[in-house]
């Protein structure tokens, strides 16, 4: 099953930079091209609170559920407070659980948004109220479905919410790859980091996450793997700093999901951050994610599906 959360809107003044739209982009584009049926697409439960509270500590989960952000607890997410925010962070956060579940029994999850590593244990940041990954493993680790979880973060900002929250868990290994001098400004060290100069072009790229994926297997021995399949490396997004071509960016996904594949590992795959201008080049680079992954673990077309099946919506 592949899960979307993008029904679930919410208010943004005009001008903001979230690109919220991508989400049903997308969808509509994997849809219009015949890469997915309509009854492969599902709406993901809500996270509850008591799943929440696994990455989250619960005064932050009081403020945010409650409506009790103070003003710069806001300005740090970028997001204004309101309950259909509250909702679809929740249901984001569902759509990776569920993806988790699905790919213990498939192979592979996807979730069509996700991927929002600024959030840690006490605070959200840079567009991420919860975080959802962390929030996934924990839920599988919970209950008894695996034991020790690797997370690739291949969005062009560090995943420093994801280091923050797993800092003290040797359980879950975090390895992030991304531009060095660009948000965040203090970065939290994971268990693997690789930052990159400005600029930097896909040959060098590839270079780094080859070995970087060397590192973390050669250090870490996962039953599952989260990929945080970011746009925002594109040479043209707003928000990157880094050069790659979009023809860098699938020679990225091929990377790990043919490195996770080869181990036969199951894998998670979410979106991660894509600011480009137009928002349609974003669209494209996630496309291209989904349907190699698609491609790879032999779900393209009629596969999709409908037989792999995670937490009921």
């Amino acid at each position: 099953m592949i899960y979307y959360h993008d029904i679930f809107t919410f208010p943004l003044p005009p001008g903001h930079r979230f690109p919220e739209v991508k989400y049903r982009l997308l969808r509509e584009t994997l849809l219009a091209r015949g890469m997915v049926s309509p009854e492969v697409l599902q709406v993901p439960t809500a996270a509850t609170e008591d799943e929440l509270a696994l990455g989250h500590l619960s005064a932050y989960l009081e403020k945010v559920l409650r409506g009790r952000l103070t003003p710069a607890e806001e300005r740090r997410i970028g997001l204004p407070w309101s309950p259909q925010l509250v909702e679809r962070t929740r249901r984001s956060v569902g759509g990776t659980i569920a993806a988790a579940y699905a790919a213990l029994e498939g192979g592979l999850g996807i979730n069509l948004g996700g991927g929002t590593h600024h959030a840690a244990p006490d605070h959200g940041a840079g567009y991420c109220v919860f975080n959802d990954v962390v929030v996934a493993a924990r839920v599988l680790q919970r209950a008894g479905l695996v034991r020790r979880v690797l997370v690739v973060d291949g969005d062009v900002h560090q995943g420093d919410g994801t280091a923050a929250a797993t800092s003290n868990d040797p359980t879950i290994f975090a390895f992030s790859i991304h531009a060095e001098h660009n948000f965040p400004f203090r970065k939290v060290p994971g268990d693997l980091d690789i930052g990159l100069p400005d600029g930097t072009g896909d040959e060098a790229y590839l270079q780094a996450l080859d070995e970087g994926l060397r590192l973390a297997f050669a250090r870490f021995s996962p039953d599952i793997v989260f990929y945080i399949a970011g746009a925002d490396p594109y040479e043209g997004d707003r928000l990157g700093r880094l050069s790659l071509t979009r023809e860098g960016l699938l020679a990225r996904d091929r990377l790990v999901m043919e490195t996770v594949r080869r181990r036969r590992l199951p894998l998670v795959l979410t979106m991660g951050g894509g600011y480009a201008r137009p928002i349609l080049d974003t669209v494209e680079i996630h496309a291209q994610t989904v349907a190699l992954a698609l491609d790879l673990w032999g779900q393209s077309r009629k596969a999709v599906l409908g037989e792999t099946a995670g937490r009921s919506p």
